[in-house]
């Protein structure tokens, strides 16, 4: 099925680049990216990925105010993978204990022991789990996945700014072909 390969490769292009570009918007409406090492995993054909970081005051703020959020990586190869889905801080102890053991357990460059960073463990003061949930796009090299409340529907990969994205709203996602070239929607 067109879904589960896009979602396949998504997962298989963020596993060997690691590292990607997180884009949030603050409420002075500004851009800000940062670079985050998340973890993503397929669970019942969604797609939903982690991060540990600090959860520093621009962050909060950011999240607040909008919890939409783009992730997007690239390699020299010129494979890219891109994200764009609902952020929230997890506060569950045992789901944030269950995030650090995927990362610690994972092999590396995708893996990794947060004790050194965040002593504290999963539950201290300075470590926060970001569920990145809600995917409202996925996007592996030349293929586009995404979702809404009217259902499933081609969509071109580039965008007008002012372009509302639907929430997946709990559906499955599903599949189709990215349209090539540099087209707008209006």
């Amino acid at each position: 099925m067109v879904v589960e390969d896009v979602a396949r490769d998504f997962v298989a292009i963020t596993y060997r680049v690691v590292w990607c570009s997180v884009a949030t918007v603050g409420p002075t409406g500004r851009p800000r990216s940062r670079v985050l090492h998340p973890y993503w995993e397929m669970t019942g054909g969604h797609v939903r990925g982690w991060a540990v970081t600090r959860p520093t005051p621009l962050k909060l703020a950011h999240l607040a105010h909008c919890p939409y959020v783009s992730c997007s990586y690239w390699d020299p190869s010129h494979d890219t993978a891109v994200a764009e889905c609902v952020a929230s801080w997890e506060t569950d102890p045992s789901e944030r204990e269950r995030v650090w053991e995927l990362f610690r357990a994972a092999t590396p460059p995708l893996g990794y022991d947060f004790a050194a960073p965040f002593p504290d463990g999963p539950n201290g003061a300075a470590a926060a789990g970001s569920h990145l949930s809600r995917a409202l796009r996925l996007r592996s090299a030349d293929r586009l996945i995404t979702a809404g409340r009217r259902g499933y529907r081609p969509h071109l990969p580039v965008r007008l700014a002012g372009h509302q994205l639907d929430e997946l709203d709990g559906a499955r996602l599903t599949g189709v072909p990215a349209e090539p070239g540099p087209q707008q929607v209006s």
